[in-house]
């Protein structure tokens, strides 16, 4: 009995060892229907090495079935199209190793696929905070991990801090991609100044008006500021009606008429930023008078215009010629008889008409006086050089005493006749009538010098 126990064990033990090498061979030798191989992992889609399972596969298993299952020709077609239906699935959920890709129903793949680089140093992100303690503030940043605001950035920041709560959403900035402690650095100060800076960035591209009050004035300029930042509005850059009028430049009385907008609000746009710097410069001209420069091109020496006196100064008035372009018509030529006080003569609002007589950059220079009759023409006719004749004392100056002897035709009567200014001033007293000795006479150049001593020389001979 216990020789048939045996034999049949080794019988039975044969028969499945027989059973085993048919199952490998079966397996080894069947191929891999299309689309049938191992899943793919989220790695696969950022070049890691992918082994295969250990674990027995979908694959495998039908692989499996087909040694237990009765035996079925390979050669008829239809067997092939039974084996792709059952592995249908199979095909779904598995890609060959060799076309490994993401599976895109995945949702691992989807969370991949919407991810952005990790930021970097100098970027700003945006989280919602999920804590906050008198020390640190910590911010929620998603597949990055965890972004903390501490030490010298929280205490930098503590009057922003105070304003959040919990679940608010936040920009800050990244000052360190990972900490000793795993977090990701940030610095909500510096990120407010970006997001200041960026929009800066933005008013210059959309010429956005902005009220701000004058701060200072200095010789250049007004300083002005724009959320925490400050910003300079050069003279150049003012208006018409805030342009120092100053004759010459002198920068004492520029700074002088620069301090009366000390306090004043101004309305201005910025037209330029530099963050590495900290400035920004202003301007309170408009879109239209930024093209001032085009408009000046329409004129050319020579050409009539009328306008109206929009401001008076002591060395002249400003004319307004059009929207956007002023001309000045200078002391000197407003009229041609001598011109003490330019309000004597015009007001604010009067309309009068002007010759361009220099056009430079963006600003042109009027003439009113060109436009009546020139009285050194006449006088060219009527006098010439050792004539005598009787004039007015109109002024005392440092080089002597001008004479009219004439409305529009004037002479100086130099100082080195009497030696001392108190000495001409005592011989020729302001609006006396004296005579004079005609020394020099050029009407074309509106030139001539006149000599109160010859005359009295002549009369003593006689």
């Amino acid at each position: 009995m216990a020789l048939i126990k045996s034999l049949f064990k080794l019988k039975k033990s044969k028969k499945e060892e027989g059973k085993e090498e048919t199952k490998k061979i079966i397996v080894k030798e069947a191929p891999t229907p299309k689309g049938v191989g191992v899943p793919i992992s989220p790695e696969a889609s950022v070049g890691k090495k992918i082994e295969q399972p250990k674990e027995t596969s979908k694959a495998s298993l039908v692989a499996e079935e087909a040694v237990v299952s009765p035996p079925v020709s390979t050669s008829t077609k239809k067997s092939d199209k039974k084996f792709e239906s059952a592995n249908a699935e199979s095909r779904a959920a598995y890609v060959p190793l060799q076309n490994a890709r993401p599976m895109a129903s995945h949702p691992m793949v989807k969370i991949m696929e919407n991810t952005k680089n990790p930021p970097e140093e100098g970027d700003l992100v945006l989280g919602p905070v999920i804590e906050i303690d008198k020390s640190k503030l910590f911010i929620d940043l998603g597949p990055f991990g965890t972004g903390i605001i501490y030490g010298r950035e929280f205490r930098n920041a503590s009057d922003i801090i105070k304003k959040i709560n919990v679940g608010d959403n936040i920009t800050a900035k990244v000052v360190e991609r990972e900490n000793e402690d795993g977090y990701v650095e940030l610095s909500l100060k510096e990120a407010r100044q970006a997001l200041i800076w960026n929009s800066a960035e933005e008013a210059i591209r959309n010429k956005t008006l902005l009220e701000l009050p004058v701060k200072e004035a200095n010789k250049g300029g007004l300083i002005l500021e724009w959320q925490g930042i400050p910003g300079f509005v050069p003279a150049s850059q003012l208006k018409t009606e805030h342009y120092p009028r100053v004759l010459d430049g002198d920068k004492d009385k520029i700074l002088i008429e620069l301090q009366k907008l000390v306090g004043k609000n101004l309305q201005v746009i910025i037209i330029s930023a530099s963050p590495k710097e900290g400035k920004l410069i202003f301007s309170e001209k408009g879109p239209e008078q930024q093209g001032k420069g085009e408009i000046v091109e329409k004129y050319k020496v020579g050409d009539i215009v009328e306008g109206e006196i929009t401001g008076i100064v002591d060395f002249g008035a400003f004319v307004k010629v059009e929207e956007g372009l002023e001309g000045l018509v200078h002391i000197s030529e407003m009229d041609w008889g001598l011109v003490e006080n330019p309000r004597m003569l015009f007001k604010v609002g009067e309309k009068v008409k002007a010759q361009v007589i220099e056009v430079k950059g963006d600003k042109i220079s009027l003439s009113i006086k060109v436009l009546k009759e020139n009285p050194w023409v006449a006088a060219g006719k009527k006098y010439k050089k050792g004539d005598t004749v009787d004039g007015v004392v109109i002024k005392h100056n440092k080089h002597g005493a001008l004479v009219s002897i004439e409305e529009g035709v004037a002479g100086l009567n130099h100082i080195s006749e009497f030696g001392t200014e108190k000495a001409l001033k005592d011989a020729l007293e302001l609006g006396k009538k004296y005579s004079f000795k005609i020394t020099l006479f050029e009407p074309t150049e509106q030139r001539m010098t006149l000599s109160h001593k010859e005359p009295e020389k002549t009369e003593a001979k006689e």
